[in-house]
């Protein structure tokens, strides 16, 4: 929709109405800023920040002065009573997040439930995010994608959840940090296979931003190969039944070897996970989360 630009000049010129304005900031380059976000933080009554100290460069870069409070994940919830309350004296309360999009992988939905319930008006003032920025330029398809957020940290857990993706060639996004980005990309590979293709976009907007694309083990080589990983990443993949064959389950591979060889349970499950590259231990609780699914 293109707006004509006398009645953008207008708006621009009104005072700000009430409600949370939910602005998106830059996630490395400033120049992402939008001329409104930037009105909507100078004209606001208060700014709440998930870091006021990170906000607070922001807003000395573009001279503004508004004042700031903090509202970040551990008070997430007296503070949304507290900024409600002032919603409802018809206060204009902007809402950001160090960097991005406030509520996605951030907090800021809680406070959004609070106002709407409390009646005050809602306002998205669109930007950067990450999660989008990788998926326009990874190539994939953008006709059908999920946003998962950040996978599990823990490794089991992370390998049942990519277990579950479903595969039917959906795009599937995922933040990951830099310290956990090699397991992660192990994990991916014993579960959909070697050639499976990815994108890994690192330090989006920034000045040594990169993206690398390819087939998981080869982006495993290639980052084992750095001296460090550095920057937050957007993973993404798109599973296909048809050019990605499953592999199989370990309960599976331990019945076919203790009927083939005559190997009892513990032995056969060595062996698996030897061939995986696993521990015995990661091997075993795998086999017991396969055996519980089937009860």
């Amino acid at each position: 929709m293109v707006t004509d630009a006398s009645q953008t000049k207008e708006r621009a010129t009104q005072p700000l109405a009430p409600g949370l304005y939910l602005v998106a900031t830059p996630i490395g380059n400033l120049e992402d800023i939008t001329l409104r976000a930037l009105r909507i933080l100078e004209s606001a009554d208060l700014i709440a920040c998930e870091d006021t100290r990170q906000t607070q460069k922001l807003l000395n870069h573009f001279g503004i002065q508004t004042p700031t409070v903090s509202y970040h994940m551990h008070n997430e919830g007296p503070r949304a009573e507290e900024l409600t309350s002032r919603l409802k004296q018809d206060a204009r309360i902007a809402l950001v997040s160090d960097a991005g999009t406030p509520g996605i992988s951030d907090p800021g939905v809680e406070l959004v439930a609070a106002a709407i319930a409390a009646g005050a008006a809602v306002f998205p003032v669109p930007g950067a995010n990450a999660a989008i920025s990788a998926l326009i330029a990874s190539g994939l398809s953008t006709d059908s994608f999920v946003f998962h957020g950040f996978l599990p940290a823990k490794a089991g857990q992370r390998r049942t959840a990519l277990e579950e993706l479903p595969r039917n060639g959906m795009t599937h996004v995922f933040y990951e940090a830099p310290h956990r980005i090699a397991e992660t990309l192990g994990d991916i590979e014993a579960v959909f296979g070697a050639e499976q293709h990815i994108v890994l976009a690192r330090e989006l907007t920034k000045l040594h931003e990169e993206f690398l694309r390819g087939p998981v083990s080869g982006l495993r080589s290639q980052l084992a190969s750095r001296a460090a990983i550095r920057g937050e990443m957007v993973l993404l993949l798109a599973p296909d039944t048809a050019g990605n064959t499953q592999r199989q389950s370990i309960a599976a591979e331990v019945a076919a070897l203790m009927q083939s060889e005559g190997l009892d349970e513990k032995d056969a499950l060595k062996r698996v996970a030897r061939e995986r590259g696993i521990g015995k231990s990661e091997a075993y609780r795998e086999l017991q989360r396969e055996q519980s699914r089937k009860r």
